[in-house]
């Protein structure tokens, strides 16, 4: 069982790992903290960066929820 949860955790990170790197850019770095018009939460996302926006949510907590089961389990 502890095998399988860690594959499946690793997995899950790949996943992650994806689902970040395939959304948009919000703004240019730090330089978006000005409070200029462009900011960093400045209007909503919409199509393909919403879907990863929400994705990247759930396989965050999937993940965190793994790894707490796996910490319980090893200690």
């Amino acid at each position: 069982m502890l095998t399988f949860l860690m594959v499946l955790d690793a997995i899950i990170s790949l996943g992650l790992i994806a689902s970040i790197l395939g959304q948009e850019a919000k703004a240019g770095g730090m330089g978006g903290m000005d409070g200029g018009s462009d900011t960093v939460f400045s209007g909503k996302a919409r199509g393909m960066d919403a879907l990863l926006a929400r994705v990247t949510v759930i396989l965050a907590i999937i993940f965190a929820v793994i790894t707490i089961i796996i910490a319980k389990m090893v200690s």
